[in-house]
């Protein structure tokens, strides 16, 4: 039930400042976003890893900043409203009327370091941008503790593990089709035509490359031209795979996917295909001894100059065809949504749907209940799951509208 407690400066800028007074010397703050700290002093190899820095000034000007590199610490203090970060002065009290400043790290290092080296430069600013839509996994956790276990409530007694493994089922399955859960990694092909699949992969969506023009030209899956073999090993002249002292049979590498990678495309050396131009699609069959334009009962599947992609399995990587090498290519995929534990963002508009999904679950894992009563829950978790859809659907009419004037063209043979 998240209400703004930033103010415009921590929200946009993401800095607080303060006001020394000669006598205080803890100073709390009240990011959205808790304070990393590790040490104060920038000799110290652990002071990158901290996601802010603080400066001070006697007039408060511009200009007039240095950043403080020693003689303070973070201290989390538990409030009754939850837990908030200090900025502790350790060994000495902020002169009196001296200014204070504490800056997460931004995209442009913030207004307060005077060189590119004091400068507060990361990301911790911009990935707080547009958090009020979300709560977070811990909070949806804890909500459901206090609203709906208890005496007199629905649920009389659970344990929290309880709760937390169906909160994050639940997060799991409305990853799969109702949340935004479609990350998108961008990356160079290189030489080897090949990059590991990422660390929070389930699915993937779609692949494109990028062109001189910023414009995504898709990728096909070329699993209709080629494969990827899970098991190659080594075999003796009668096809029998060879073990070696271990008994274990001896892998190799596969000769399918090594000519994949060295036919036609590699080698091609006309002009047209190294500007990206639309090329013959008989290259990509390797019959370069086709003419262009022979496209007579062409197959649209294999009507493509973007190249294609495959999933290795065996190696746990996705493989590009030999055209792309140096390519800037975007992979989108599926995540399910874990993999930054408690931490996980939940649409607000999906909330009430992951607390229908729980009641539903603990409920019906247990025995002796009612069945009306699971049922009941059934029934408001279905609905709830149905209205979150919706709601995240994102249906925009106007450009609804703008697709469906082209509908009416008239399509000739």
């Amino acid at each position: 039930m998240g209400l703004i407690t930033e103010n415009n400066r921590q929200y946009y800028e993401g800095a607080q400042g303060f006001r020394g007074d000669g006598t205080t010397f803890k100073f709390q703050c009240t990011f959205n976003t808790d304070l990393v700290w590790y040490a104060s002093s920038p000799s110290d190899p652990n002071y990158p890893l901290n996601n802010f820095k603080v400066y001070s000034s006697a007039t408060g000007t511009p200009g007039s900043w240095s950043e403080i590199t020693s003689g303070y610490s973070v201290d989390s203090v538990a409030d009754g409203k939850g837990t908030k970060n200090v900025l502790n002065f350790i060994n000495n009290t902020p002169a009196n009327g001296l200014y204070i400043v504490v800056q997460l790290k931004k995209l442009d290092g913030g207004n307060y370091g005077n060189t590119a080296a004091d400068k507060a430069f990361g990301n911790v600013v911009e990935k707080n941008w547009g958090s009020y839509a979300y709560t977070k996994l811990d909070e949806v956790i804890e909500n459901f503790l206090v609203a709906y276990v208890g005496a007199g409530k629905l649920i009389q007694n659970v344990k929290r593990t309880d709760v937390i493994f169906h909160a994050k089922r639940g997060l799991q399955e409305f990853s799969y089709d109702t949340l935004k859960s479609v990350n998108k990694l961008e990356v160079t092909v290189p030489n080897n035509l090949s990059i590991p699949i990422p660390q929070d992969y389930v699915n993937y969506v779609s692949f494109y490359w990028i062109d001189n023009s910023g414009v995504k030209r898709v990728i096909m899956p070329g699993n209709m031209l080629t494969t990827n073999p899970t098991d190659v090993f080594l075999d003796d002249a009668k096809g029998v795979p060879v073990q070696d002292e271990f008994n274990d049979n001896i892998e190799t590498t596969s000769v399918t996917e090594d000519r994949w990678k060295n036919n036609v495309l590699k080698e091609s050396t006309n002009p047209s295909f190294v500007d990206d131009t639309i090329l013959g699609y008989e290259y990509y069959y390797g019959w370069p001894e086709f003419g262009y334009g022979q496209f007579y009962g062409l197959d649209p599947q294999f009507a493509n100059s973007s190249g294609y992609y495959t999933i290795n399995e065996r190696e746990n990587k996705f493989s590009f065809s030999a055209n792309l090498v140096d390519k800037l290519v975007v992979v989108e995929y599926i995540s399910d949504g874990l993999s930054t534990d408690l931490d996980t963002r939940i649409p607000k508009m999906a909330e009430e749907a992951l607390y229908a999904y729980i009641k539903h679950a603990i409920l019906a894992s247990r025995i002796n209940q009612p069945e009306y009563l699971i049922q009941r829950l059934k029934r408001e978790a279905s609905a709830q799951l149905r209205n979150a859809k919706i709601r995240l659907s994102n249906i925009k009419l106007d450009q609804i509208v703008q697709v469906m004037r082209g509908k009416s063209k008239w399509i000739k043979h």
